[in-house]
């Protein structure tokens, strides 16, 4: 594979480049919901000075709530719902953190999120061991290659022993595992982490209602002042343990961990902020810098001079008060500069990027200068789509998105025949924003689209937003249809499909015939008996 070499920069001006380009750390937290991803977000951005009050995704109570849930439906239903940015600044580091979905239903939103991400954290809840949601998640980061973290959470409760944990970690995501940190003790014996490389304990300080008034300490682990608050019978317990690992556990291997081969583990309670910074300090150290990314053009360099990057994702209506559309870019190479002027690849028009912006979460700010690493949001008045590329020069494609096919569709009609305008722009952008797939009935008009999802509780938010933001109340018609299928433009055998009971003809936003049917079996059966070619995606 061919690399696009940096062009010749002047010794000041590369070096500068470089040192910024290398203090990224660009990353997505991914779990099974309820697992503390949230949460784990939160206590970053407050050890990081980014936020001075954490909130609980849990808190719908409360008046503070989680600063990555931006979006009021998230705050209600205690979920996260859509993906957020953040980024914060941490002893020369600049942190990018991506903030995804753990719900299944909103798997789309998170695996293209992933294509933006350097590397990846893992949560994982110590009494549920791997879960499903995070099995996906996992197969998704492996397939791209990207190191992996693991942060054992709520090792304040109950749970599974670590030692059962990470042979979970191994046998069931099928990756090494090894413990850079050790938990001392769980639940109401909890007494902290133990740091394998310097051989420091770090005592867990509780609440008042769970813990005496005994003041924990932290040390040097030979210190009898760190065995006694520890206790005898822990103390066995971890000198066991330790040995164990020392002797039969992984080695650490920093070249097959940047390969995703091996996952660094670390034990804490993120609702208690334990363990978190000293996952943050490992973390910032063993983490990637922006990595190199494969285009028609060959491999393109962190380093390139030429300036580029591709829309990962598009947020409708992040300012209430505004509608604006967002789309988030990841730059890939070069430096962005305030008022530059780059290609729209796909339509081959310029656009002036006068005023991108740094999200964080529901928050902006203007941005003057951004490097490879980093996530930068521009205005779109329609025109950009996810998977474009923005760059100085044209002819560059980056790898496709991932493309997920719906699996529950329904047709969508509004209440109020006067709010058809408002109707079809909004149907319009959450297509756009990757949401929902619209569909239409070739003998129906564009007020009843038939709207595929992959879970279902992406009608409840389809709902919610077309009234909250765009003024419109929608019935939701649902149809028994589990898979979509697209056709060739010249499938010969489409009357049998338009007479078959087991199957309905659509056309997407790109008036491409696709069919919806029933199963994966009346599919199979279908395309056999009369031999039609289904495509699981549209055709290129």
């Amino acid at each position: 594979m061919a690399t696009m070499n940096p062009e010749t920069e002047s010794p000041s001006l590369k070096g500068e480049w470089w040192a910024e380009i290398h203090s990224r750390r660009t990353f997505a937290i991914i779990s099974h919901p309820d697992a503390g991803k949230t949460t784990l977000t939160e206590k970053l951005l407050l050890f990081g000075g980014a936020i001075h009050m954490a909130g609980s995704v849990k808190s719908r109570k409360a008046e503070r709530y989680a600063t990555s849930d931006w979006m009021e439906l998230e705050r209600q239903r205690g979920i996260s719902i859509t993906s957020s940015v953040m980024q914060f600044k941490y002893k020369g580091y600049i942190v990018n953190i991506l903030d995804t979905p753990g719900h299944q239903d909103f798997s789309e939103d998170t695996y293209r999120t992933l294509t933006a991400a350097d590397s990846a954290v893992m949560i994982i809840d110590a009494a549920k061991g791997v879960e499903a949601q995070t099995i996906k998640l996992f197969q998704v980061c492996r397939q791209r290659g990207i190191p992996i973290f693991t942060f054992v959470n709520k090792m304040d409760r109950n749970g599974k022993h670590p030692l059962d944990l990470m042979d979970e970690v191994e046998k069931v995501l099928g990756i090494d595992s090894y413990a850079m940190n050790w938990p001392i003790g769980m639940g109401g014996d909890f007494k902290g982490i133990y740091n394998r490389a310097n051989r420091r304990v770090e005592r867990f300080r509780g609440s008042a209602g769970n813990f005496v008034a005994q003041v924990p300490v932290s040390g040097s682990l030979e210190d009898e002042a760190v065995q006694k608050g520890i206790g005898s019978d822990i103390l066995v317990q971890l000198h066991e343990e330790i040995e164990l690992l020392d002797m039969a556990g992984n080695s650490f291997d920093r070249e097959r961990m940047e390969r995703g081969e091996v996952t660094p583990v670390f034990f804490g309670s993120a609702l208690n902020n334990f363990g978190v910074p000293d996952f943050l300090e490992h973390f910032l150290e063993l983490a990637p810098a922006p990595q190199p990314r494969l285009t028609s053009q060959g491999l393109l360099l962190p380093e390139h001079s030429e300036f580029a990057g591709f829309v990962f994702k598009i947020q409708a209506n992040m300012n209430a008060a505004h509608r604006d559309r967002i789309a988030f870019i990841r730059v890939c190479s070069g430096r962005y500069e305030r008022g530059m002027t780059v290609i729209h690849s796909r339509s081959q028009r310029r656009l002036r990027l006068a005023q991108p912006q740094q999200l964080f979460a529901g928050e902006r700010t203007i941005l003057d200068e951004a490097f490879a690493g980093d996530i930068i949001g521009v205005h779109d008045n329609g025109l950009l789509r996810i998977g474009d590329v923005i760059a100085t020069k044209d002819g560059l494609v980056f790898e496709a998105m991932p493309f997920f096919s719906p699996e529950n569709f329904g047709r969508v009609s509004i209440a109020n025949a006067l709010k058809r305008k408002q109707f079809i722009k909004g149907i319009q952008e959450l297509e756009e924003e990757g949401a929902i797939h619209v569909f239409h009935d070739r003998f129906a008009g564009v007020e009843a689209p038939i709207i595929g999802v992959v879970g279902q509780l992406q009608f409840e938010v389809l709902e919610y937003r077309l009234r909250e933001e765009y003024g419109v109340d929608v019935s939701i018609n649902h149809l028994p249809y589990g898979l979509v299928r697209w056709l060739k433009k010249d499938e010969p055998n489409l009357k049998v499909l338009e007479d078959s009971s087991m199957a309905m003809i659509v056309l997407d936003k790109d008036e491409n015939k696709a069919v919806l049917l029933l199963d994966d079996w009346k599919a199979s059966w279908l395309s056999e008996r009369y031999q039609i070619s289904f495509l699981p995606q549209p055709p290129q």
